[in-house]
């Protein structure tokens, strides 16, 4: 059985993790209008920053709106089909994507290449079969979620370096969030959900040959356009509140 590494949590999580199961449990109700920063940050006993944060992650998963000169108010959700996605948590600031993007870069370029050098052919299997599912998932939901996530965790695992998987497999949680956040907001655009499919065949085929120069190199091109993306959409978000 294998047992997953416990995580700090920092303030603002907490404050996510207290307003989400107020919605789930319907002391909050779609239309309400939450308290003001102030207040919140009184009610919970933190500071404002730590409400502001947890405000901006619930407004990512879509749960809030925030109107100018109105204040924040609870948005139209399915309750039965709720779920408490925390990891979210950590995608809220620009500072947060920026981290995890450089984590990324730093373990998945240089897994990329070592799984040049270190697979076996029966590791490309799980590569190969991540990446039909991809492509047969069209950007739906979570089936291309999770083969995006199997691809760039069957890599590591095709480096053969024991060390480097528990690695990825401690931030897989993070990274999944990440992955849906990217292909929400691709969804409506075939055009870019075809090119993020090329990016990752582009990996595959440079693991598959064996060369390495081109493995990382895809393979950091393809993570600093998911960073842009994000990042864009963090931008636009914050013009909005002003």
């Amino acid at each position: 059985m294998g047992y997953k590494p416990i995580k700090a949590r920092k303030i603002y999580e907490e404050v996510t993790d207290s307003l989400l199961e107020m919605l789930r449990t319907g002391h909050f109700k779609p239309g309400d209008k939450l308290d003001s920063v102030e207040q919140l940050a009184k009610n919970f006993s933190v500071g404002r920053s730590a409400i502001r944060e947890a405000l901006s992650g619930l407004r990512a998963m879509g749960l809030v709106e925030m109107r100018q000169g109105e204040g924040t108010f609870i948005t139209l959700f399915d309750a039965s089909k709720f779920s408490l996605p925390i990891a979210t948590a950590l995608l809220m600031k620009r500072e947060d994507i920026k981290e995890l993007s450089e984590v990324r870069k730093i373990l998945e370029v240089g897994a990329a290449g070592s799984a040049c050098k270190n697979h076996q052919a029966e590791d490309l299997i799980p590569i190969e079969r991540a990446l039909q599912a991809m492509h047969d998932a069209n950007g739906e939901g979570e089936i291309g979620e999770k083969a995006d996530l199997d691809f760039h965790l069957a890599i590591a695992n095709a480096t053969h370096n024991q060390m480097l998987i528990n690695l990825m497999s401690s931030v897989s949680d993070i990274m999944v969030e990440s992955m849906r956040e990217t292909r929400r907001l691709l969804l409506y655009s075939e055009k870019r959900m075809a090119t993020l499919y090329r990016e990752h065949q582009l990996i595959f085929e440079a693991i598959k040959s064996g060369d390495s120069e081109k493995a990382q190199k895809y393979m950091f091109d393809h993570l600093i356009k998911v960073e842009n993306i994000l990042s864009e959409y963090l931008d636009y978000e914050s013009k909005k509140e002003l």
